[in-house]
């Protein structure tokens, strides 16, 4: 398949799982693991670079570094209800935080695709046997099949 044919998903920034990822019989439901990490809160708009592609950061967005060394970008707006401050770490500050295990759906794709973030700007782009992740929060991406092992576990599948 070409890149000018390859499917693209776009993330609606409105609370709620997605049509395109709750509405196709291959879905899964999974939960993340409860997983320390680093965390820094941009200053100013900067831009990170995911395993992905580049994602665009407002000020107060968290920068997250995985246990892999790779980044990602959560806005401030959902940072909240998807991490918790380890102690001394305090809400807000740079340090220590431990995921939540909220739960996800998610798509195991055959193919390459694009996913557009909220901001518009921000394009991800998948490979196939990546995952095409839904948040439930109006934010969807992409995980890499290897880091989507340890940091889901799979709770219902089609």
């Amino acid at each position: 398949m070409s890149s000018a044919t390859k499917p693209v998903y776009r993330s609606s920034g409105r609370s709620g799982f997605s049509g395109s990822v709750s509405g196709d019989p291959r879905h899964i439901a999974a939960r993340k693991f409860e997983r320390d990490i680093h965390v820094r809160f941009a200053p100013l708009a900067c831009t990170v670079q995911t395993p992905e592609g580049l994602v665009h950061a407002r000020p107060g967005d968290a920068v997250i570094t995985g246990t892999g060394g790779e980044h990602w970008r959560v806005s401030r707006a959902h940072f909240a209800d998807k991490y918790r401050p380890v102690p001394p770490t305090v809400m807000g500050e740079p340090g220590i935080y431990a995921s939540l295990p909220y739960q996800i759906l998610a798509l195991r794709m055959s193919e390459s695709f694009n996913v557009w973030l909220a901001d518009g700007i921000s394009c991800l782009a998948g490979r196939a046997g990546d995952w095409l992740v839904d948040y439930g929060d109006g934010s969807l991406g992409v995980v890499a099949d290897s880091i989507f092992a340890t940091t889901y576990e799979i709770v219902a599948t089609p």
